[in-house]
């Protein structure tokens, strides 16, 4: 059967008692308006208070239970590989999001044919903590792989379904969706959205999960920049330090024969042999990174490109 959903809208949830039922009435309030079929996805990262139960009372819902607490990112992917809609719209569960944005990102989204709309709260109602953490998030997001949008962060984003036909998310990727995403050559906007203060609950951000995010950065950086040719890295570094090594050799020849040097006394041979070896190291671990990545491009559904449509005229 042919599928019509027009609007599948995503929440992950954990231990969201206080916040969920609301957050569905507005959502469902939301979809009703838009006049089109549509599904509304909760996913339970292994919640410990009542936030199943809640979720059990609600109609109309899809509930996806994951076994434990597996964190954002993984909930967020259960609830896209779960979707069947041909938008996807994400938000968090803590009901600072507002569903009344969805329509705008949506015709932002059609209007100027783009595959991703994501959300700016430009007016933050967070702790400084958090604000301050995100501007220095941004600062280095914007050095290593400037995805263009203001706010990575905003978990209120649209999609189209085809966006991830072929991503995986993992870690704490769902800051890095529209980076991931541009990479594979989709096109990205961006749209001010309404923030607001939470209500109940609490925050489940703390700095171990901003330590993470920023290893997760630079996994994107280097899957911007070196995915599909490894040994550019890795075996330029090793040609750079063995062409150190060289002149330092070179330089410690020539001080002994012809300056009359105590080698013993100067760090030029240890340098110049340990830069060696590190050099032919690092280039040997580009080989078999660049072996890597074409077994991992060959094996799985990903590639290092992505078509946007195949155009046949007779």
């Amino acid at each position: 059967m042919e599928n019509n959903i027009y609007l599948s809208v995503i929440v992950p949830v954990f231990n969201e008692e206080g916040a969920i039922a609301l957050l569905h009435k507005e959502i469902l309030a939301v979809c009703e308006k838009i006049g089109q079929p549509f599904e509304i996805i909760f996913i339970n990262d292994g919640s410990s208070d009542k936030t199943v139960a809640v979720l059990k009372k609600l109609t109309p819902i899809k509930i996806v239970n994951l076994r434990r607490n597996f964190g954002q990112t993984a909930a967020m992917d259960a609830g896209i590989k779960t979707a069947q809609g041909r938008y996807l719209a994400t938000l968090d569960g803590d009901g600072q999001n507002d569903p009344a944005d969805i329509p705008r990102l949506i015709e932002k989204l059609e209007k100027e044919d783009i595959d991703i709309v994501s959300g700016w709260r430009k007016n933050r109602k967070d702790t400084f903590f958090k604000k301050l953490s995100s501007r220095c998030a941004a600062v280095v997001r914007k050095f290593l792989i400037d995805d263009g949008i203001h706010d990575s962060g905003c978990s209120l984003k649209i999609y189209k379904k085809e966006c991830f036909e072929k991503v995986s998310l993992y870690g704490e990727m769902h800051r890095f969706i529209p980076a991931i995403l541009k990479i594979k050559g989709f096109k990205i906007g961006e749209l001010e959205v309404n923030h607001r203060p939470r209500k109940t609950g609490k925050t489940k951000y703390s700095w171990k999960r901003g330590i993470k995010g920023l290893l997760d950065m630079f996994v994107v950086w280097f899957w911007q920049k070196y995915a599909n040719r490894p040994l550019h890295l890795f075996g330029g570094a090793g040609l750079f330090l063995m062409a150190v090594s060289f002149i330092a050799g070179f330089s410690a020849v020539y001080g002994k024969i012809f300056l009359g040097r105590d080698l013993s006394n100067t760090s030029w041979t240890d340098l110049s042999m340990i830069g060696f070896f590190m050099g032919i190291m690092l280039f040997a671990f580009g080989l078999l990174a660049n072996m890597l990545s074409r077994i991992y491009f060959g094996a799985t559904k990903d590639d290092s490109y992505d078509i946007k449509e195949v155009i046949e005229n007779k």
